[in-house]
């Protein structure tokens, strides 16, 4: 069988992490070079001139020398009013994005030393931070769709369609000339209905997309957001998994449900898969850059507004 080289690619070890963010400073210096790339600038009245004093041990200030409006580092993004060190949120991060079967809270509280509520506000902090960043993504040319659910039956309920303990949700995956997946897109929906899926269309998929989808009917209303569709009616003497032009969404939704299982025995589906989904969603669209990908969630979080507990435990309200 021939190597994958994505699956073998380096990745960002141990020993290199601890080099390049071991310490306060080394992060802080990271999340100043994200925030502001061209240098400081004051958000109030643009000049660049500035100064800078900590306040206590670990807030760092930065002050305007023109207007003397004061800005701390992670004022207004992910990290605002943080009590951890910026290294802990660092190392989150990083077993976040390395890990191959990501981690759960209750392993990120031991590997990292903190509490359980503050693992569970860093985890659910930085998976929606990437759920955000993915919802510009948007699929192009050939894109094999197939819908889906999140949740464990009840016994003695309905089990897949109808359901009423399971969260429903559109995958699709994008592929290229050589048959190969590219990019992902997980997007919770009400239902499975033609308004649902023309929302969606219309939100991930570019009108030149060629959408190729099983046969039921809501996928249809792809063809109303401008896109192309081919229906593959799956029927009592063919069975999907066994259809090549479904073989990556196929593959790839095993791969979801399997690291979410192995992962996470107990969430409420409900109120937050769409941040799990984001979660794997973010990982799958980055993964020809491992090394690079904790680098890139810093810029996310810095862009990211500031995320209060409460409004955390909100359920999805993005549209």
């Amino acid at each position: 069988m021939k190597m994958n080289l994505i699956q073998f690619q380096p990745g960002l070890s141990l020993n290199k992490f601890l080099e390049l963010y071991g310490s306060q400073e080394q992060c802080e210096t990271v999340v100043e070079s994200a925030r502001w790339p061209g240098g400081f600038t004051c958000s109030k009245c643009g000049n660049t001139h500035h100064f800078t004093y900590r306040r206590g041990v670990s807030v760092k200030v930065f002050q305007c020398s023109s207007c003397r409006t004061q800005t701390t580092l992670t004022e207004g993004t992910l990290f605002h009013s943080t009590k951890l060190p910026l290294t802990i949120w660092f190392q989150a991060m990083f077993f976040l994005t390395q890990s191959k079967n990501n981690v759960s809270i209750l392993e990120l509280r031991r590997l990292a030393g903190i509490s359980y509520r503050a693992a569970w506000r860093i985890k659910h902090k930085i998976m929606q931070a990437m759920f955000e960043r993915e919802q510009t993504t948007v699929l192009s040319d050939r894109v094999e769709v197939d819908d889906a659910y999140l949740g464990g039956e009840l016994p003695g309920g309905k089990v897949g369609r109808g359901s009423e303990n399971k969260v429903p949700f559109i995958a699709a995956v994008q592929t290229n000339n050589q048959g190969h997946p590219l990019y992902a897109v997980f997007s919770t929906v009400k239902s499975f209905c033609k308004e649902e899926v023309e929302i969606w269309a219309k939100n991930f998929l570019a009108p030149s997309a060629l959408v190729v989808s099983d046969g039921l009917w809501c996928f249809q209303a792809v063809e109303t957001a401008g896109c192309a569709h081919q229906r593959e009616v799956v029927g009592k003497d063919r069975k999907s998994t066994s259809m090549k032009c479904f073989s990556w969404i196929n593959t790839v939704l095993g791969n979801l449900k399997n690291s979410i299982t192995g992962t996470y025995h107990a969430f409420d589906f409900e109120k937050y898969a769409y941040r799990y989904l984001g979660e794997f969603q973010y990982r799958f669209n980055r993964r020809f850059d491992l090394a690079g990908m904790l680098k890139r969630l810093v810029a996310a979080a810095v862009k990211t507004k500031k995320l209060p507990e409460a409004k955390l435990r909100q359920a999805e309200d993005w549209r």
